[in-house]
């Protein structure tokens, strides 16, 4: 267990760095998009390139994204099905799960990987603005290793181990707490 603990804080670490850089790329599409607006209301004309910049981000989101709620239990999960078996049964579909997962994690680095290194193409966004494909690329074996490093959690990540009564009594006692301040 001494090489779990310190591999779990790096996990939760990374994940905190991922909903950052999430935030980060939703506000620089934000900040395009409302350029592009203001721009439109000033001058009547539009501006070619902030249409094709914006959408650059995207990958950036929704893979990163998608490393945040398999860290938070929030991927998709067949959890009646999965509760109304035997324990034992449960403890094999979750087995099962994890596996999937970290399969799916592997292949994801290892064609991220090759895709990342071939790609050499670049988007002309504009005449002045050119970005590498490598920009969006990197992004795929970045997830696949994040989602490998939340792996160390285990059945923590399956939705369907959450006990509901425990979760509902923290917040009932947390609300109690908040009247009585």
């Amino acid at each position: 267990m001494g090489v779990l603990q310190p591999l779990r804080r790096l996990s939760d670490s990374v994940n905190q760095v991922a909903i950052v850089v999430c935030v980060g790329c939703i506000l620089a599409m934000l900040g395009i998009s409302f350029t592009a607006f203001l721009y439109k209301l000033v001058t009547g004309s539009t501006l070619s390139w902030t249409y094709s910049l914006a959408r650059l981000f995207l990958p950036w989101i929704g893979f990163l994204s998608m490393t945040i709620s398999l860290r938070y239990g929030e991927h998709v999960a067949m959890t009646l099905l999965v509760r109304s078996l035997p324990r034992i049964m449960v403890q094999i579909a979750a087995g099962l799960c994890l596996g999937v997962i970290a399969l799916f994690a592997l292949m994801l680095t290892w064609y991220g990987w090759d895709y990342f290194t071939s790609a050499t193409q670049v988007y002309m966004v504009s005449a002045q603005i050119q970005i590498p494909s490598k920009f969006t690329a990197v992004v795929l074996p970045i997830s696949g290793v994040i989602m490998l490093l939340h792996l160390v959690h285990g059945f923590a990540l399956l939705e369907h181990f959450i006990d509901e009564r425990h979760v509902i009594d923290e917040l009932i006692e947390t609300a109690d707490g908040e009247h009585r301040s």
